[in-house]
């Protein structure tokens, strides 16, 4: 990325979706890097697309992005929003039928995907954007901030499947990974599709692929 008078050259990013976590997680490195990813996405003119809770490294990320004067979008679905909403929000909440039309609609609205420590559902988001992309649904980076090792056991286990030949090498190279926001998105700025896809050039708009259809042709 170019480096310009008076900072950083905005980033060929319009928007980046964040999957993270509702709680903290243990180490306050987390935290940091929740608010240092905010912060270098604002530092590139970037928008944030993420899951709408107000808490955990959500809360973090999306305040941090706000506070720098961006637009924020949360998408989160009715059901969750008791659990995930507490005091104020910020930027705009968009309150979805879903976790599947969550999805949809994150990724939309987004031009590459980060994922931050997290649990259950934010390995779960990023595997599905992981399989949308093998499929040839979208040619959009998907990046892991692996702060302090904590996706080594995943892409370890991604090393295994490809040994095994359950993945592709051309479909390892899908995810990016890289320990401070800032590398992670210079990657992800680098990154070229080059593995092969099933010819599936989808459409997910909302309007031309219902959501069963995600959904089922995600999970192929």
């Amino acid at each position: 990325m170019e480096v310009v008078e008076g900072g950083t050259k905005p980033s060929k990013f319009g928007r980046i979706c964040v999957f993270c976590g509702s709680s903290n997680g243990k180490k306050s490195n987390y935290q940091d890097a929740a608010t240092e990813l905010g912060k270098e996405l604002v530092s590139r003119n970037i928008d944030l697309v993420y899951g709408g809770g107000s808490i955990g490294l959500m809360g973090l990320v999306s305040q941090a992005v706000h506070d720098g004067g961006r637009h924020v979008i949360g998408v989160i679905p009715k059901t969750l929003m008791p659990r995930e909403l507490t005091g104020e929000t910020v930027g705009e909440v968009k309150a979805v039928a879903d976790m599947h039309q969550r999805k949809a609609e994150m990724a939309r609205r987004s031009d590459a995907f980060i994922a931050l420590p997290g649990g259950y559902g934010t390995l779960e988001e990023l595997l599905e954007v992981i399989t949308w992309a093998q499929l040839g649904i979208h040619e959009k980076p998907v990046g892991l901030l692996n702060v302090d090792g904590y996706y080594n056991s995943l892409l370890s286990f991604i090393d295994k499947a490809v040994e095994e030949g359950f993945i592709t090498p051309s479909e390892r190279q899908i995810i990016v990974s890289a320990p401070t926001a800032k590398e992670l998105v210079k990657k992800l700025e680098e990154y070229v599709p080059c593995h092969e896809r099933e010819g599936l050039k989808l459409n997910w708009e909302v309007d031309q692929l219902d959501q069963q259809q995600q959904y089922d042709i995600s999970r192929r």
